[in-house]
Order: C-alpha cells, then structure tokens, then sequence
C-alpha cells in the first residue's frame, strides 16, 4: 500500500496530504490529524493500519512547511492556533482535501488525532464538519470556541492518559461540561497512570517526564476506536 502526495491549498498555502487506498472496497474515509510535528513515520504506521482494516486514510498537512525539530513545530503550531477561525479553516482544507479526492468519494468519513491532531479532530467536530466519528488520542480537550447546542454531529471518542500533565483533570471535567451542554454523543476512555503521548513506541527515546508509551493504553485505545466505527458504520 503505497502513499500518494495529495497536495491542496488553503488560500494561498499550499499544503500536502498523503492517502493510503486499502486493498479492496473501502468502508470509510478518515482523516488522520498529526501530532505537533506533522505527518511522521508514526502517522504513515497509523495510515497503513488504517488501510489495512479497509479504510481509506489521508494524514493532514498543519503548516505547509517540513518541520525542522521540536522547537520549529512549536512556533508553527503556534501561529497557526493562535488565531481559532484561522485554525479552523486549516483543518476544513484539509477534510475538503480528503472528501473531494475519488478515492473517498461518497464514502462516510471520520477524523481521528493525536496531541494536537486529537484536539484537531475535536476543533472539527465543534466546526460542525459531517464526520461519522472524531476520535482523539491524548490530546488536547481545551478549545477558545465551546461547541454550540446541537453542533456536533459525529460520535466522539476520546482516549486519555489520566496522566498527562497537558490535559489536567481541569480540563478534562470542563470538556464533559461542553459536550454535554451542546448534547454530543460522546465516550470518555482514562487510563490510569498513563502519560501523553501513550500510543507512540518513540515516546520513551524522548526523555521527557510528560510523556511515556503505554503498551496497555496504545492497544486498548486503538481497539476502542476501531469498534466504535465499525457500530456507527453499521
């Protein structure tokens, strides 16, 4: 299953997505949002799983730009969430990117993420976008525009690290609020003792207190997700 360069635009930046077909009759499509530095060997791993289990898979493109390292993903990530609006029309370039290649024509379709690309997901969901599921891997739960009444229209799935430090139980219970004030369908999945970044093996290579792959979190949280998209695809 080989990747294809998609490339878009959002106004006058161009940007690039890359699409994984599965084997045989696709059942969905599903947008997959990266963590902080983009699409990475751990996004590419997520998209031919992905198309393996029969879904079209096209991992986002944030920037625009090859990240450098960390800190140049930082600086990027923050001029891009620093205007919410502006945000948002990245992340609805990029659905557009997806729904409007024929692979994924007429398909149903899902935004899954992780770390920022979980709160990316979620930014969707609140955007209103016709997804079937937003589904976020330890990601960030805050947003600077709460979900109106009767907004969200996909299932929403959400796999946490208890934790995590980026995502305090502050948070956590302001996000329950939301979703039940805008009358979400949504399913809350905590794992105790587990950090961010749980589902990525590389996280442990990092040497970074906040985070931490858990073999447990990784695999029941995947399992999670696939379940809850083969219930709303019926």
């Amino acid at each position: 299953m080989a990747l294809e360069q998609i490339d878009f635009e959002d106004g006058e930046v161009p940007l690039t997505g890359f699409l994984v077909r599965p084997e045989g009759v696709a059942r969905a499509a599903v947008l997959v949002l990266p963590t902080i530095v983009n699409g990475n060997k751990p996004m590419i791993r997520r998209a031919h799983m992905l198309a393996q289990a029969g879904y079209v898979a096209m991992i986002a493109d944030f920037y625009g730009w090859q990240v450098r390292d960390f800190d140049h993903a930082r600086e990027l990530a923050g001029a891009l969430r620093a205007e919410p609006e502006h945000y948002r029309q990245r992340l609805r370039a990029n659905l557009a990117a997806l729904i409007g290649h024929e692979a994924a024509a007429g398909l149903p379709v899902a935004a899954i993420g992780y770390c920022m690309g979980g709160q990316a997901a979620l930014e969707l969901a609140r955007d209103g976008a016709d997804l079937v599921l937003a589904a976020s891997f330890h990601g960030l739960l805050d947003t600077a525009l709460p979900a109106s009444n009767g907004a969200i229209k996909p299932r929403i799935l959400i796999c946490h690290g208890d934790a995590d430090p980026m995502v305090p139980r502050a948070q956590v219970m302001a996000f329950w609020e939301e979703m039940d004030a805008a009358g979400a369908n949504w399913h809350f999945h905590s794992y105790s003792g587990v950090k961010h970044g749980f589902t990525d093996p590389g996280s442990d290579e990092r040497g970074l207190a906040a985070i931490a792959y858990d073999e447990s979190g990784d695999r029941q949280s995947w399992r999670a997700m696939m379940d809850l998209l083969d219930e709303v695809l019926g």
